[in-house]
């Protein structure tokens, strides 16, 4: 194994990684005791992941993958997707999935004023910022960026919104793209936007590809990258049939 490809796996700390992907290989770790903890598995001198989630390492010699969770924590800066289910003069109360409410700040959009506070209906699907996450208080949320312009941040209308884990939301947000999303971009014109709380909202013009694509995704966390890109394959070939 060459110095290069050994620096590209030692890189994949913090990154997703999906079933079958080889993160460690111990042939360049001579000397080095490692402890392997959950979601990976040894073949001779390859460890590769056994599940969809976060590689991670913790000093001085252990590694394993963080578990794709259904339950939500929230994190500053994370984008979430909320769903407004309740509404005062002033601000919104709204569900990202995770212990508690979030709230909503009315004047938390590019300009809003307290004569022009946006107004949002019960169940209304927005796509938002996490700015406070103090313990034992309900995290606040922003529909601006940094520096206060909405950006991509805002309702998210029509389209088709659904649950997964995190760890799904992580992979669907990783760089380079994930190969479930290259594969379906080639073929198939559509919105998405991911939250890290573990929803997904796609749009697209015409329904059957909405489909299309929210069926890739939910089958697609515990495939690896050849089995994601083949499964796309299958689906697109049922639509042109």
């Amino acid at each position: 194994m060459n110095a290069q490809v050994a620096v590209s796996l030692t890189s994949l700390i913090d990154q997703i990684v999906v079933p079958g992907d080889v993160v460690l290989d111990l042939s360049n770790m001579t000397n080095q005791t490692i402890k392997l903890g959950s979601g990976l598995r040894q073949d001779n001198d390859a460890i590769s992941a056994m599940r969809a989630g976060k590689f991670s390492y913790s000093k001085p010699n252990k590694y394993w993958v963080e578990s794709s969770h259904k339950r939500y924590i929230p994190r500053t800066e994370d984008h979430v997707l909320g769903i407004v289910v309740d509404y005062k003069a002033d601000h919104f109360w709204v569900d990202i999935k995770g212990p508690q409410l979030a709230l909503l700040p009315g004047l938390a959009f590019e300009g809003a004023t307290r004569r022009s506070i946006p107004k949002f209906e019960a169940w209304t699907l927005l796509y938002l910022r996490v700015v406070k996450t103090n313990i034992g208080m309900n995290p606040e949320l922003s529909g601006t960026d940094a520096s206060g312009k909405a950006s991509v941040f805002g309702p998210l209308k029509d389209g088709f919104m659904f649950e997964t884990s995190t760890g799904l939301s992580r992979m669907l947000l990783s760089s380079p793209t994930c190969p479930v999303l290259e594969a379906l971009g080639k073929k198939l014109s559509f919105e998405i936007a991911t939250g890290l709380n573990g929803r997904v909202w796609v749009n697209a013009a015409a329904p059957r590809s909405v489909i299309i694509v929210a069926n890739a995704i939910m089958n697609s966390e515990t495939l690896s990258p050849t089995q994601q890109r083949i499964m796309v394959e299958k689906l697109l070939a049922k639509i042109s049939d």
